[in-house]
């Protein structure tokens, strides 16, 4: 449901440099960047804001400059299977190019955000002139695909207080030393009822997941507020069931597409 706390804003003076900050369009030429933007909007849109819903005629895709947007797709029944939930720089609605010009979710404000909305027929342009950048697109998207793809792994061989961890990790400063002292604060960037539902479980599993992590490995969990005194104790507990060649706090997923 669309809510009336949503508001065009005056696009900001460095929108180029910030449309070539994220890596899918770090190749592109002042002239290519240039040419995206046309037609471009900036909004700011409220917690509960839907940007669009799943199988919706597909004209534009989005940008997130701060704030989190959740994609999703409901069952018969009404429930949520959460997708994904995309923090800022990342992109989505964009592969609905390769959708018959269909959106493949639902997407939805979770905390307040400022969103850059972008027309796809300019993309679908540059795709079609630019061999290079419709090798970077697929690229991109083959880097999301080994992302989700690691997910689904972590659902099969991790216990709930592992895959807890790993989201935990994931807030971590990248490539910090897991033997530097002194204790790591991280803040939960959303409620931990959404929480659980994007690692595919009930609150009431989440919650005592959560205690079992706190006892395994030292955290301490304050509200939003998590603070972790060994974070080479938390990689070892956590990491012990994954395929994955780095530490989950070493992957950089601002690249991703959706």
């Amino acid at each position: 449901m669309k809510h009336s706390n949503t508001a065009q804003i005056k696009p900001p003076a460095n929108l180029g440099q910030f449309l070539s900050s994220i890596p899918l369009f770090n190749a592109c030429t002042a002239k290519e960047i240039e040419g995206l933007l046309e037609g471009a909007i900036a909004e700011r849109h409220g917690k509960g804001y839907l940007l669009f819903s799943y199988g919706a005629e597909a004209q534009r895709y989005y940008v997130i400059k701060n704030g989190w947007v959740k994609l999703y797709r409901e069952t018969l029944d009404g429930a949520q299977a959460i997708i994904d939930v995309l923090p800022q720089k990342h992109i989505f609605g964009e592969t609905a190019i390769f959708e018959d010009n269909t959106y493949p979710y639902s997407a939805e404000v979770i905390e307040n955000a400022e969103i850059l909305s972008l027309p796809l027929k300019k993309l679908k342009s540059l795709i079609e002139s630019n061999p290079k950048f419709a090798l970077s697109m697929l690229t991109s998207m083959a880097r999301y695909r080994r992302h989700q793809d690691l997910e689904i792994e972590h659902r099969s061989l991790q216990n709930a207080p592992q895959r807890i961890g790993c989201f935990i990790l994931r807030l971590t400063p990248a490539h910090t030393d897991p033997q530097e002292k002194g204790p790591i604060t991280i803040h939960l960037p959303y409620d931990k009822t959404m929480i659980a539902a994007r690692l595919g479980m009930q609150p009431e599993t989440f919650s005592r997941a959560l205690g079992k992590l706190r006892q395994a490995t030292n955290i301490e969990v304050k509200g939003s507020t998590i603070e972790i005194a060994d974070l080479e104790s938390l990689i070892g507990f956590t990491c012990s069931a994954c395929t994955n060649e780095f530490p989950c706090h070493d992957i950089d997923c601002s690249s991703c597409s959706s």
